[in-house]
């Protein structure tokens, strides 16, 4: 059965505190826990019920629902996330907030449509769940196609065309792409290595997520003096931190030392200190037709002679970045970069 949405974000250190209470309370778990030894193990699940992450709709014990404060931009698809650590075992941080997550757990995350995202408790169409498995080689990425009350692993990935309406009541249509497992190592790679992308300690760090997952047993403590990514959305954060949040969640997977577009030279990470590598007055390493003929990434006070801003606008392949995961324009997202650029002096 399909993981019951409950409405938006800010109830979740409420969400996380009730699986806590009921890790104490219950004496007598009334239905089986999650599959430990099919994550752990080396086989691929043909069905998501496998696993047993939600019983009729619900979190199991230890599945607790999270919250990014700036989140990926996936066509405006809402996503519901989950973590599942094992029983006798905490997540860890690094000292660069990473979080380091111990064999057997999980990440889960449902991609859905409302039918109008101005009734967003309404009805909705989940569309895909895909899962990270932490296991002893490392992590796997499976994508699972909801069809009736269960999902079926796609492996090949898929191409939906979904309809909504948006928040300002436009109709909306969206050639939706379920990615196969190439694409996921394509985002989720790391220095050769599969790794999770959204649930890094500053990317969780609201006031009170951190403290709860530490109460709730999924993780050890929360780290102390870290600086926190603001929500992009919150007109009250900075603007320059708020677009490089932005940039962060939905750039640097891969414009990274470490990711895959690690010989551009352009460094899109929140901490990353060299302006020049953040774009700034940077010529691309290669001039084509991605370019369109502009000088620098980024050119300061001037968005539209700006290449990052003109690949982000762009939906046309070979041009339109983030390469993978959209087919739409974000719109929300260009006008913040293009107020962070037009700021820059």
């Amino acid at each position: 059965m399909r993981p019951l949405r409950t409405p938006p974000v800010r109830r979740l250190a409420a969400s996380v505190l009730a699986a806590a209470a009921l890790l104490l309370a219950s004496a007598a778990p009334p239905a089986p826990g999650v599959d430990d030894a099919l994550i752990a193990g080396d086989t691929l699940p043909q069905r998501l019920s496998e696993f047993r992450f939600f019983i009729d709709g619900r979190p199991n014990r230890r599945v607790v629902r999270y919250q990014l404060n700036t989140p990926l931009f996936s066509d405006y698809a809402d996503k519901d996330r989950f973590i599942y650590v094992p029983a006798g075992s905490r997540a860890r941080y690094g000292a660069d907030g990473a979080i380091d997550f111990p064999v057997g757990s999980a990440l889960i995350k449902s991609f859905s449509y409302p039918a109008d995202a101005r009734q967003p408790d309404g009805p909705r169409r989940t569309v895909e769940t895909r899962v990270l498995l932490r296991r002893a080689s490392g992590w796997v990425a499976l994508p699972y196609l909801w069809s009736g009350d269960d999902a079926v692993l796609r492996r090949g990935g898929a191409r939906l065309e979904i309809g909504w309406t948006d928040k300002a009541g436009r109709a909306r249509t969206v050639s939706y792409g379920v990615p196969n497992a190439n694409q996921c190592k394509e985002c989720h790679q790391s220095a050769g290595a599969l790794v999770p992308i959204g649930p890094k300690a500053r990317n969780l760090d609201d006031g009170h997520q951190l403290g709860a997952l530490a109460a709730a047993g999924l993780v050890d403590r929360a780290p102390p003096g870290l600086a926190a990514m603001p929500r992009a959305d919150d007109p009250a954060a900075p603007l320059a931190a708020r677009a490089r949040a932005y940039l962060d969640i939905n750039c640097a997977h891969c414009h990274s030392r470490a990711g895959m577009a690690s010989n551009s030279g352009l460094y899109l990470g929140f901490d990353e200190p060299d302006p020049v590598a953040r774009g700034r007055l940077k010529r691309p390493v290669a001039a084509g037709r991605g370019s369109a003929g502009l000088a620098f990434d980024i050119q300061p006070g001037a968005p539209d002679q700006s290449i990052l801003l003109h690949r982000m606008a762009s939906t046309e392949p070979g041009i339109a970045m983030p390469e993978l995961g959209r087919t739409l324009t974000h719109d929300e997202g260009v006008a913040l970069i293009r107020a962070y650029i037009a700021q820059m002096k």
